[in-house]
């Protein structure tokens, strides 16, 4: 059996799937190797995922991680599950790649992360061609769903939107100054508690500022992630991720004022990445 897991900042989706194509699914919190602790990576492990699967089963593990860009931090992952898979061979690659191969196969084109984080390669159909890397939602991270909640949350807090819309916010959501600066400055994944107002900035943009808010920060991503590649006029654009999914007719007209075309907009790369392995064996 093999073992498929997409894993984000916020969430990890799990497929487990054997020869015959048989297909179990399993949902636990993301595992970020950048931000999170091996300890607390075992804890999600132990309680969340060995109760749900029988690991003796298991010949291959497929991880793809948000923050496993590089080889000391895949190893970070490795460690992580090794104890509990000992006759598994583990496979850790990066949420892009992940990505690429669950939007584009086998196909090239750019590939594009709107979630909880950020991100874009070029794609040539088999590996990552070109990267402009992220940098993390304090220093990039532009168009995801954690720098959506970082500038809504400073302009909230220096007064600068509309009245109106500090209205909205005092009535739909329980935020304060000293709660806002407790989650970024000082609790574990900042960027994930950030994103989590990305839902409400989306289901409120029938205010300009919202609105341009969102705007803003799509053709922010454009120019920082897309319109950076030399080809990007001659490939298709594809896209995944929460923020990307559920705002695409908004993404439509940023690319269409930025020159680009849109392939596909996925919400997860689980399903992709299930037919992509699924071919292999």
């Amino acid at each position: 059996m093999i073992l498929i897991a997409d894993s984000g900042s916020t969430k990890t989706d799990w497929r487990l799937m054997d020869f015959n194509q048989e297909i179990s699914q399993i949902k636990t919190k993301g595992f970020n190797p950048y931000y999170q602790k091996m300890d607390e990576m075992i804890i999600e492990i132990e309680s969340a995922l060995l109760p749900k699967l029988d690991t003796t089963n298991v010949s291959t593990i497929y991880f793809y991680g948000a923050g496993c860009s590089t080889v000391e931090r895949q190893k970070k992952i490795s460690d992580a599950l090794a104890p509990f898979f000992n006759k598994a061979e583990i496979i850790v690659r990066s949420d892009l790649i992940g990505a690429a191969r669950a939007l584009s196969g086998d196909q090239p084109g750019i590939v594009c992360i709107l979630g909880t984080g950020s991100g874009s390669c070029q794609y040539d159909g088999r590996d990552i061609a070109k990267n402009i890397p992220s940098l993390g939602f304090i220093l990039g991270d532009e168009g995801s769903g954690a720098w959506l909640g970082k500038k809504m949350v400073t302009d909230y807090l220096r007064g600068h939107m509309p009245k109106k819309s500090i209205e909205t916010i005092n009535q739909k959501l329980n935020i304060d100054k000293e709660t806002i600066l407790e989650h970024v400055n000082h609790k574990p994944m900042p960027s994930r508690y950030l994103a989590g107002f990305a839902k409400f900035i989306s289901e409120n943009t029938d205010q300009t500022y919202f609105y341009q808010l969102m705007f803003d920060s799509f053709t922010t991503f454009a120019k920082n992630y897309i319109t950076r590649y030399p080809d990007y006029g001659n490939l298709k654009c594809h896209f995944v991720g929460s923020v990307a999914f559920h705002n695409q007719e908004m993404l439509q007209n940023v690319a269409k004022y930025n020159g680009f075309e849109i392939g596909n907009i996925i919400k997860s790369p689980i399903d992709g990445l299930t037919l992509y392995h699924s071919t292999k064996l």
